[in-house]
C-alpha cells in the first residue's frame, strides 16, 4: 500500500511519527485518560516536530506536505493515543483549513502561521444543541451593524475549545431583517462577549479538550468574515469533507493500535496448554480484524490522495468515514472479547481504545449521515448517465 501513496518524504514523516508516539505518547496515553489533562506538553513538541501544521503551505508557515502525509501522521498518533491525535487533527482540519480555504489574503497572513507553527491552537464552532446533523439549523445570529456584527448564541462539544487562541465559527447573518444565510468568522479566543465553558467530562478522548461555548452580544469586525455572508454554509462543508479524511485516519490508527494489543495478547496468553492465537475462534478474529483495517487504510489513503488532486472527494471521504470508524468500533469490541475479562480492566490498554473508538461514529457526521452523502451521490450518478 505504501508503494501505491507514498514517497520517500512520506516514508521519513511516518517513521518519525512512529518514534514520537512510541517513545514520548504511548508510555503516559493510559495516564492522559486517567487525569484528562490536556497534553501541552507533547502538542509543543508536535509543533517543533512540524505536525500541527502538516498541509500547510511552507509561505504561511506549515510544512508543505500533503494529505496523504497529513492522514498517515494522524494514523500513527491515534495508534498510540486517540486524545493527541484528535487535538493534532482538529487544530489542523477545523481550526485552520477554514481560513486556507476562504480566507483573504490578508487573512492568511495574519492567521495562519501562527497555526501552521504550533504557536497557536485552533478549534471550530459549528455543532449547536439544536443543529448537529442538521447543521442547516444554526441558531447563532450575527447581527450586522455597521462595520461589525454582533453574535449571539452558542456551540457544543467543541474540540481544542479550552487551549485554542483561535476560533472559527459558524453563524446565521442578519442584515436589518434580512436572512443572509450562514456564513462563518474567525475570531481570537480573547474576544469580549465569547464565554468558555468547564471542560466535558466525556466517556473517551478524556485527555482532549471539549467544551461549550457561548456568544453573548460579542462584537466582532466584517473582517473577521471567512468568504460572503451566505457563502459560510459551503465553507464548513466543504471542511467537513476535509475532516472525514482525518477522522477516517484516526480511525484506522486507533483501531491498528487495539488490533496490535490483540494479537500480541494473543501470542503470549494460554488457554488449555496452548497460546490462544491456535484457537479458530482467535485466529479468525485476528484475521478479519486485519483484513478490515487494511481495507479502511486503503479507503482513507484513496480519499487523500484524491484530494491532493483537486478531485471532488464528498463521496469517498464519506465512504473512508463510514467503513474506518465503524471497523474501529468492531475491532476495538473484538480487542476486548480476545482479553477477555482482562480486557475490561483498565491495566489493559484495549479498554481505552473501545472507549476512544465510539466517538468516531459520531464526530464529523454520523455513520447514518455518511450513508445519507453516499446514496445522495451514487443516485446522483446513476441519473447522470
Amino acid at each position: 500500500m505504501d508503494a501505491l501513496f507514498f514517497t520517500d518524504e512520506h516514508t521519513m514523516l511516518v517513521e518519525m511519527v512512529r518514534e514520537f508516539a512510541n517513545n514520548e505518547v504511548a508510555p503516559i496515553a493510559r495516564e492522559l485518560d486517567e487525569s484528562g489533562e490536556f497534553p501541552r506538553n507533547l502538542v509543543s513538541q508536535m509543533a517543533e516536530l512540524g505536525l500541527m501544521g502538516i498541509p500547510i503551505s511552507e509561505s504561511l508557515g506549515g510544512a508543505g506536505m500533503d494529505t496523504v502525509a497529513y492522514a498517515a501522521a494522524i494514523m500513527e498518533l491515534a495508534r498510540a493515543d486517540a486524545s493527541v491525535a484528535i487535538t493534532m487533527a482538529a487544530h489542523t482540519s477545523l481550526g485552520t483549513m477554514p481560513i486556507v480555504i476562504a480566507g483573504t489574503e490578508e487573512q492568511k497572513k495574519k492567521y495562519v502561521p501562527p497555526l501552521a507553527t504550533g504557536e497557536m491552537i485552533g478549534a471550530f464552532g459549528l455543532t449547536e444543541p439544536d443543529a448537529g446533523s442538521d447543521a442547516g439549523a444554526t441558531k447563532t445570529t450575527a447581527v450586522k451593524k455597521g462595520n461589525e456584527y454582533i453574535i449571539n448564541g452558542g456551540k457544543i462539544f467543541i474540540t481544542n475549545a479550552g487551549e485554542a487562541g483561535l476560533l472559527n465559527l459558524t453563524t446565521r447573518v442578519m442584515d436589518g431583517d434580512e436572512d443572509k444565510g450562514i456564513g462563518a468568522f474567525t475570531i481570537s479566543t480573547d474576544t469580549p462577549g465569547l464565554v468558555i465553558q468547564p471542560k466535558e467530562k466525556k466517556m473517551g478522548w478524556c485527555a482532549s479538550d471539549t467544551r461549550q461555548i457561548f456568544f453573548e452580544d460579542m462584537v466582532v469586525s466584517e473582517n473577521n468574515m471567512l468568504g460572503t455572508p451566505g457563502k459560510g454554509f459551503k465553507t464548513f462543508l466543504k471542511t467537513l469533507t476535509n475532516g472525514r479524511v482525518s477522522i477516517a485516519a484516526l480511525s484506522v490508527g486507533t483501531a491498528q493500535g487495539a488490533y496490535e494489543k490483540a494479537l500480541q495478547y494473543a501470542t503470549e496468553r494460554k488457554a488449555f496448554g496452548k497460546e490462544i492465537y491456535k484457537f479458530q475462534a482467535i485466529s479468525n478474529k485476528l484475521a478479519d480484524m486485519a483484513t478490515e483495517i487494511e481495507a479502511a487504510k486503503l479507503m482513507t489513503f484513496h480519499a487523500a490522495w484524491m484530494k491532493d488532486q483537486g478531485l471532488d472527494i464528498q463521496k469517498e471521504a464519506a465512504m473512508a468515514k463510514l467503513l474506518a470508524s465503524e471497523v474501529a468500533m468492531r475491532t476495538t469490541t473484538e480487542a476486548i472479547q480476545i482479553h477477555g475479562g482482562y480486557g475490561y480492566v483498565k491495566e489493559y490498554d484495549v479498554e481505552r481504545y473501545f472507549r476512544d473508538a465510539k466517538i468516531l461514529e459520531i464526530g464529523e457526521g454520523t455513520s447514518e449521515i455518511q450513508r445519507l452523502i453516499i446514496a445522495k451521490n451514487i443516485v446522483n450518478s446513476v441519473k447522470a448517465i
